[in-house]
């Protein structure tokens, strides 16, 4: 069988790790998510959040290190729970992140149109610019991928890293201009807290969905040169990345804009508003608003460039367990798989032309599709307690299996799947409690849809959960010869 070029090293997948999904949700959201909470709802749920997605990617960093695949996922599932599982993982996750990247490229292309030089071109036509560009970055070499994805999430985490210390420096007096702020604005009128559990609710289903995308770290063990080396160092970075980037970015945004101030809320979802933005500007720091679009327009090419990384991965690991059409299951001269990448790039385009056509529909539909994310997080721990299960079942060590554990099993995968719960009622809270049905059948659409299709699945091809104790506890070989 042809297998990927091993061709990402360590850094590459370290910062993959620290600054892959930074996005639009921490550039631009983070303001109303102070707003609506108040500055201790939004710590206190961003913290539950980053506790969640910590354990949550050290059970996947423990499954990628034990079994390091292109499309990790699906074969995750496929493996560890059944076929049918993996078959739903796979392609639910393949249209999510097609969609996700079609986004990513429709914002870009309204995004580059804040500079009066480019206005003159229509936003489609800037869509397929970018989808060019993507398609470039991951068509040739997995190591050119690599380095735009390393280099592009650098300028996001140097932007971060600036603007938390000049926000201490704000916080304390020495820049803008004014007297120590300190924390009055966390005791500011009805601060910590406001808005009651609806608005805490509201604020962590938008936390959740903010880290979305950290675990597409795993699909890049299959293309790692050392997983062993490269998959425990960048688990081990996301701890870092959600203390500095999310939480203590929130924490500076709450300490120097109180949270009634208007603009935080963006409403016209502008860049200007950002609440980074208003923090440069308030130092003085000339073009602020400029520099910010400039970010927030790398960071959205880097989230395409991840998401079509992931979703060709995905397909073409479909191809290869049988779950995909035969032809997807090829590789070039470069051991790329280029197919998937092309068939990707298809449904990627054919999307950004219906949002041209039908934005509202075509929204609508994404939104019914982001809670999914939700439902592969779930079936990625389960994929890692069932590996545990079998460890023990057959008699084996976990420390002599595996070359890294997540610490703190099983109170990690526990803390994971209370919190996805919790997060999967809270997405309806309010629907609930006034029994409002429509709205409830919609929002766990995407959850029916999938249950069903993974039942369909079981009952054409007749597959079975695998025992425990026929779970393949091989360990996968690194080379590749």
């Amino acid at each position: 069988m042809e297998e990927m070029k091993r061709g990402l090293k360590t850094r590459h997948i370290s910062m993959i790790a620290i600054g892959g999904s930074i996005g639009t949700g921490l550039f631009m959201a983070s303001g109303a998510v102070i707003t609506q909470a108040g500055p201790g709802g939004a710590l206190i749920a961003y913290s539950i959040i980053g506790v969640m997605l910590y354990f949550l990617m050290t059970a996947i960093g423990e499954l990628a290190t034990f079994y390091p695949v292109s499309g990790s996922f699906s074969a995750y599932s496929s493996r560890f729970i059944d076929r049918s599982a993996g078959f739903t993982v796979g392609w639910l996750y393949w249209i999510i992140w097609a969609l996700v990247t079609s986004v990513d490229i429709l914002t870009a292309a309204k995004i580059i149109t804040y500079w009066e030089v480019f206005q003159n071109v229509n936003p489609f036509i800037w869509s397929i610019i970018f989808l060019v560009i993507l398609f470039l970055l991951n068509a040739f070499t997995v190591k050119a991928f690599g380095e735009a994805e390393y280099w592009l999430s650098f300028i996001k985490v140097a932007t971060i890293i600036i603007f938390l210390i000049v926000g201490v420096l704000v916080i304390f007096g020495i820049l803008g201009g004014n007297e120590p702020l300190g924390l009055s604005n966390f005791t500011y009128k009805e601060a910590p807290f406001v808005n009651g559990i609806s608005g805490f609710l509201g604020v962590l289903l938008v936390a959740g969905f903010s880290f979305g995308g950290t675990e597409v770290v795993a699909v890049t063990a299959g293309e790692s040169e050392n997983p062993k080396e490269s998959m425990p160092k960048a688990i081990r970075k996301v701890f870092w990345r959600i203390l500095l980037f999310y939480i203590l970015a929130i924490a500076v945004i709450a300490a120097i804009i109180p949270y009634t101030d208007p603009l935080l809320l963006n409403k016209s979802n502008t860049v200007t508003q950002s609440p980074f933005t208003i923090v440069f500007d308030r130092v003085g720091i000339a073009f602020a608003a400029s520099i910010i679009n400039a970010v927030i327009l790398t960071a959205l090419i880097s989230a395409g460039n991840s998401g079509l990384y992931a979703t060709s991965r995905l397909l073409y690991s479909l191809a290869q367990h049988k779950q995909a059409p035969k032809f997807i299951n090829n590789l070039n001269k470069n051991n790329m798989p280029f197919i998937s990448l092309c068939v990707t790039i298809a449904l990627i385009f054919i999307s950004i032309i219906y949002a041209t056509i039908n934005t509202d529909g075509y929204y609508r539909l994404l939104n019914m599709l982001g809670a999914l994310v939700t439902l592969v997080w779930l079936m990625s721990i389960i994929s890692h307690i069932r590996l545990r299960m079998a460890i023990k079942k057959q008699g084996q060590s976990a420390t002599d299996t595996l070359e890294y554990k997540a610490p703190l099993y099983p109170l990690g995968p526990i803390i994971v799947i209370a919190v996805i719960a919790f997060l999967l009622i809270g997405q309806s809270f309010d629907s609930i409690m006034t029994l409002n049905y429509p709205v409830l059948i919609e929002s766990f659409l995407p959850i029916i849809l999938g249950i069903i299709v993974y039942f369909i699945h079981k009952f054409v091809t007749k597959s079975k959960i695998i025992k425990l104790e026929d779970i393949d506890l091989t360990k996968h070989n690194y080379d590749n010869k």
